[in-house]
């Protein structure tokens, strides 16, 4: 597997998500049963885009991957926060959850595989 690769995948999903959550923050924020947490999503949108901007541009992707992971740390920590919301979207969010999970595990590895190489 290329590592840059993933990395530049990564920029592109996050430029893609990034884009979704500055665009329909109400409809996501929604779904989560989040509502007044509009605002958040779209700053959590901008850091999506500008990660995905750094990791598509710079040569060195190792600090963007990083930031991404910090990111998904936020994002995990804002689901855990909807576990108060009622049943139907406490499942929404359980189910984001495990996929920022997902891609959290793919970040660490890019991160990990990026930084031994710069070694």
């Amino acid at each position: 597997m290329n590592v840059r690769n993933l990395a530049l995948g990564l920029g592109v999903f996050s430029i893609g998500l990034g884009v979704t959550e500055l665009v329909a923050p109400g409809k996501l924020a929604k779904a989560l049963g989040m509502k007044k947490r509009t605002k958040l999503v779209q700053l959590y949108g901008l850091r999506e885009v500008a990660t995905g901007i750094g990791l598509l541009s710079r040569k060195n992707k190792g600090p963007w991957v990083w930031a991404r992971v910090v990111g998904d740390v936020a994002d995990l920590a804002t689901l855990g926060q909807a576990r108060k919301a009622k049943s139907h979207y406490r499942k929404n969010a359980a189910v984001a959850a495990a996929a920022v999970a997902g891609v959290t595990a793919l970040d660490i590895f890019c991160g990990r595989k990026l930084s031994s190489a710069a070694v």
